[in-house]
């Protein structure tokens, strides 16, 4: 279980410096991060250490992880995002 100021360490890690990952990850945390089910908070918790040209890649759906975890985050990230 992740407490308040566990999220907000997130938040901040989510922070990347990049406008791309920005507009995706900070909403993310803030919005749908804690609705998640626990092994899904680990999955985005792990993509969060993956470097900033990898998750650009996968975010804007140029390439795939190869890790299924990451794979699994990613999709849902872009679900969110994305018009039905």
């Amino acid at each position: 279980m992740y407490t308040e100021e566990d999220i907000r360490r997130l938040k901040w890690q989510s922070r990347r410096g990049m406008l791309e990952l920005d507009v995706l990850f900070v909403p993310f945390v803030d919005e749908a991060f804690s609705e998640l089910d626990q092994e899904d908070q680990k999955r985005f918790v792990k993509l969060l250490d993956e470097e900033d040209q990898d998750l650009f890649l996968w975010l804007m759906e140029r390439e795939v992880p190869q890790d299924p975890d990451l794979q699994r985050i990613v999709r849902i990230i872009l679900e969110r995002v994305q018009p039905k």
